[in-house]
């Protein structure tokens, strides 16, 4: 899915990589306060580095405008050493960005003390031309991928879309997309060969990650007669099981429900909702049920976790399982926030506590975790701004995340 709404025309010519330059990444010195260039050069502190701390700490840009119009939707491979990530790179002088995104994997670059300080050289893994979104690592085979991909550049009239009413900001469902896999490894096999279906279905399948042991990878399939019968996308959460190639419906209401993600004892699945047509998204968990063999059957139950006025989005679980972080127009849409919510679908979601991570102005979402959960990369509009745009663009940033200190602070709020 797009991780903001589009901006204006571009007007910076791409480097050959993300460290060229001054501001390919920004580090916060934690002994000065500072925020410090590459280059050298000292800004005053921004007032969200006080805000986030102390669940927030070290926090470094790894992708720069030099080189991405706009980056995101970011997530780590099971052993942190490399991120998938989609990003629209900054065309040639006069020329537009592209309308769609690609999908890239970089290596993580990390000090002596083993903090994120950058990346590597961002390798390009989706096919020239075509629309990518939501890639994944597979947890046992390194170097394996999925992500949601076209083989072709999709017709601008394929497919629904979602959009909030009265807002710019949409995500096409074109019908050409399926989720696909590749390796990484073999880097010299073109990715418009190297790419294959992992399955196919007619309409549009995305949004995927893996279980844990990688037998089952959830995802998102849109039925476009139920969508055009309903007025709006009617997205539905499957599960495909790879042991026996088959497709398992989990979540079936009307509407769009997507972005769907497994707890890390893999008993429960995260993910959003429109199925009220208000123009919000709410959040929603629901607790699978396996078969006596061990497979997937369906699901037990679904609870809802948040009910409000706003649109909640990209659920994820800290590897804990006590809480989740999410995005929400909370503060409103030209400022959406990441929040930290507890996860216990037996406590009334009146009951739940919940608490704000990000304080920067501009967007700040898609946020996830490093598996060992001392680690949140996410997305944001918090970084330099590029001459002749009004804001700043999508960039991919990263942080420590301290668990413990979050928790001491909620533990007045019926929390633990």
């Amino acid at each position: 899915m797009p991780t903001t709404e589009p901006m204006t025309q571009p007007t910076i010519t791409p480097r050959s990589g993300l460290h060229d330059g001054c501001f390919p990444r920004l580090r916060l010195a934690g002994a000065t306060g500072l925020l410090v260039a590459l280059c050298g050069s000292v800004a005053a502190q921004p007032a969200w580095v006080e805000a986030e701390r102390p669940i927030l700490s070290n926090t470094v840009l790894l992708t720069s405008r030099d080189v991405f119009y706009k980056a995101g939707e970011q997530y780590f491979s099971p052993d942190a050493s490399q991120v998938i990530f989609q990003a629209v790179p900054v065309p040639e002088a006069g020329k537009l960005p592209a309308n769609d995104y690609s999908m890239y994997v970089a290596d993580v670059i990390r000090d002596e003390d083993g903090i994120i300080t950058g990346l590597g050289e961002p390798l390009l893994v989706s096919a020239p031309g075509a629309a990518s979104t939501c890639g994944w690592f597979h947890p046992l085979n390194p170097g394996e991928i999925i992500f949601g991909s076209t083989f072709v550049q999709p017709n601008s009239e394929s497919g629904p879309g979602y959009s909030r009413p009265g807002g710019r900001y949409v995500w096409k469902f074109p019908h050409e997309m399926e989720v696909v896999t590749r390796s990484i490894q073999a880097l010299g096999a073109p990715a418009d060969t190297a790419t294959k279906p992992l399955f196919s279905r007619p309409g549009y399948d995305a949004e995927a990650s893996f279980s844990l042991d990688g037998r089952y990878v959830l995802y998102a399939h849109v039925d476009e007669e139920r969508s055009a019968a309903l007025g709006r996308p009617d997205a539905d959460l499957y599960v495909f099981d790879t042991t026996t190639n088959t497709h398992v419906p989990l979540v079936v209401e009307k509407g769009y429900d997507g972005g769907p993600f497994f707890s890390p004892d893999m008993s429960w699945i995260c993910y959003r909702s429109d199925r009220f047509g208000d123009g919000n998204l709410q959040l929603f968990a629901a607790e699978i049920d396996y078969g006596p063999d061990g497979s997937i059957q369906g699901i037990k139950r679904e609870v809802q976790i948040t009910a409000n006025q706003h649109v909640n989005w990209a659920p994820y679980f800290h590897p804990t399982g006590r809480f989740i972080v999410y995005t929400s127009s909370e503060v409103g849409h030209a400022n959406y926030e990441v929040y930290a919510l507890e996860f216990n679908p037996d406590k009334p979601m009146e009951d739940l506590w919940k608490y704000r991570i990000t304080h920067a102005d501009g967007f700040d979402g898609l946020p996830v975790f490093s598996p060992d959960g001392k680690t949140m990369i996410w997305c944001a509009q918090r970084g330099p701004l590029a001459e002749g745009e009004g804001r700043p663009s999508s960039q991919i940033w990263v942080a420590d995340f301290d668990a413990r200190a979050l928790l001491q602070r909620v533990e007045g709020q019926g929390g633990f």
